[in-house]
């Protein structure tokens, strides 16, 4: 699925145990225990959603979402509440929130309302991504060079998917790791070395990612 999450939430065991579900799905989560990092995490990475808790110490999630919403931050928001009173719905939705869920929920029903909103912001981005003979179909996640599929594993794809997304403009390393891996997760040192060297291999001569030395990494789209 390749989602970027960004989980607000002050319950730490909660936040395990919906980052262990989401990452089996493919997802990538980073994590959020406050409502402040909450806002500084949604400000400077590029998430798809956000899963907020109303219920925040300092900053309520009420609060969050208004500053979001303020700074002009778009990212569809799911509130978690534990109050199910309809002035509550009503407050939260006003605020600028996209969906709510109250607690308890089932993690399906999460997922569901997630993929939902994912799909909801993603209307009238392309399906289809095309760079010289390679393709990639975001809809059945099949990536094809020429017409035959290539087998890429979940953070290949994600990577891939990010290069593709931005032809010809160089990816910062810090950039690929917050849209690939996520800001909060233990990564290799060399990780973005290693996956830009597994595509390159995968892809062989079809598509050039440039090493831009001390700066990132470029894909360079072949002439039309």
């Amino acid at each position: 699925m390749g989602m970027r999450i960004l989980l607000v939430d002050d319950d730490q065991s909660l936040v395990r145990v919906l980052r262990q579900g989401l990452v089996s799905e493919g997802c990538v989560v980073s994590a959020a225990h406050d409502g402040a990092e909450g806002v500084r995490l949604a400000m400077s990475t590029d998430v798809d959603v956000i899963v907020l808790d109303v219920m925040l110490p300092e900053m309520d999630g009420h609060e969050v979402l208004k500053s979001l919403r303020d700074a002009g931050v778009a990212t569809p928001v799911l509130l978690l509440t534990a109050r199910d009173a309809v002035s509550d719905r009503v407050s939260g939705l006003e605020a600028g929130a996209d969906d709510y869920l109250t607690k308890p929920f089932a993690f399906d029903e999460l997922l569901a309302r997630i993929r939902a909103l994912h799909r909801r912001a993603r209307r009238g981005e392309p399906e289809l991504l095309v760079a010289g003979a390679v393709t990639m179909d975001r809809t059945s996640h099949e990536v094809r060079i020429d017409g035959t599929s290539v087998d890429l594993t979940p953070t290949e794809y994600r990577l891939l998917e990010l290069l593709l997304q931005n032809p010809g403009r160089l990816l910062t390393r810090q950039a690929i790791l917050s849209r690939v891996w996520g800001y909060d997760i233990d990564v290799a040192p060399n990780a973005v070395e290693q996956y830009i060297h597994y595509l390159r291999t995968k892809l062989g001569q079809t598509l050039t990612i440039a090493t831009v030395r001390g700066a990132g990494y470029r894909l360079d789209v072949p002439a039309a």
